[in-house]
């Protein structure tokens, strides 16, 4: 890892920055024994954020039948480690919603970045169910160092971005550190510590692209994230062929430790999830046909037994 252009990224305007009352709900939460009263003050100084929890609160998301009023009662029906990842992709959301990073392509990266989110919530439910909301806010928050490395060093980093991209090959740690020194996943990774997001996430995010990341909780995640960002590339295209969706759908489940019959039956439940986060999170995502498609060549390869 080369400290010094991390150190240079960190001070450069590519970084996001979120809001005070943001950062002070995050601060709280890493007393592992916060009160949920000083969330509720501090999102309450705020009516900006107020009306933004509220707003989530009461999104079909979450299918709530009353009509959610106030502070405390969305924080309860949320949870604070949702309220936090709901509340920083909100934010991220608007800090790059202005932005014309270039070389990328905004609605297929949200698009990217939400489907591995949900995806990998779903993955941790099998395999770390106590660390589900980890594994959503890391996937949905892994790529954001593509964004600050395209605008922070535009010329070196162009030939890297480009192939953030529908048919694009896979982006390697090997071509990145090549051409600037530093992964996008080590950036994030900084990013995300800079947020204060708790160590275990941080430390996901920075092993994600790591062929053995090792035994550790932050590991399994890593896992977790890997495999959900394999699947989400295939679910943001129209794949080659049938057998590149079954390979590809296979080898990350096997990857995460769960069945591949497993992905076969979330992937309906997977497409109306993520419809409704970005209608939570505001973001425009163009409805897909794929999800079928690969769950019939997910399941052809599995009765075929190959």
């Amino acid at each position: 890892m080369n400290a010094r252009v991390l150190e240079t990224l960190k001070r450069s305007a590519a970084v996001p920055s979120m809001p005070q009352v943001v950062l002070r709900f995050l601060e709280i939460m890493q007393d592992p024994e916060f009160d949920y009263a000083d969330l509720v003050k501090v999102l309450s100084a705020d009516p900006g954020t107020v009306s933004e929890v509220l707003r989530l609160a009461n999104s079909a998301l979450f299918g709530v039948r009353h009509k959610v009023s106030s502070t405390h009662q969305a924080l309860t029906l949320l949870g604070p480690k949702r309220t936090r990842s709901l509340l920083l992709g909100r934010y991220l959301v608007d800090s790059l919603s202005d932005k014309q990073v270039a070389g990328l392509d905004m609605s297929y990266f949200w698009r990217r970045s939400l489907t591995s989110s949900v995806v990998a919530s779903h993955f941790a439910e099998r395999v770390a169910p106590r660390q589900r909301d980890e594994a959503f806010i890391g996937a949905l928050l892994a790529k954001i160092g593509i964004t600050i490395l395209a605008e922070a060093l535009p010329k070196r980093y162009a030939p890297i971005v480009a192939q953030f991209a529908p048919h694009g090959q896979p982006i390697t740690p090997e071509d990145e550190l090549a051409a600037v020194e530093v992964t996008h996943a080590q950036v994030s990774a900084m990013v995300l510590t800079h947020w204060t997001i708790p160590d275990g996430v941080c430390q996901a995010v920075n092993l994600h692209l790591c062929d053995n990341p090792g035994d550790s909780d932050a590991a399994t995640i890593a896992r977790v994230l890997n495999g959900a960002d394999r699947v989400a590339r295939i679910l943001c295209q129209v794949p080659e062929s049938d057998e590149d969706i079954a390979r590809t759908c296979i080898e990350s489940t096997n990857l995460v430790g769960v069945d591949p019959g497993v992905l076969v039956q979330l992937l309906p439940t997977i497409e109306s999830d993520i419809e409704e986060l970005a209608d939570a999170l505001r973001i425009d995502v163009i409805a897909s046909s794929v999800y079928a498609l690969v769950a019939k060549a997910v399941q052809e390869r599995l009765t075929a037994g190959v």
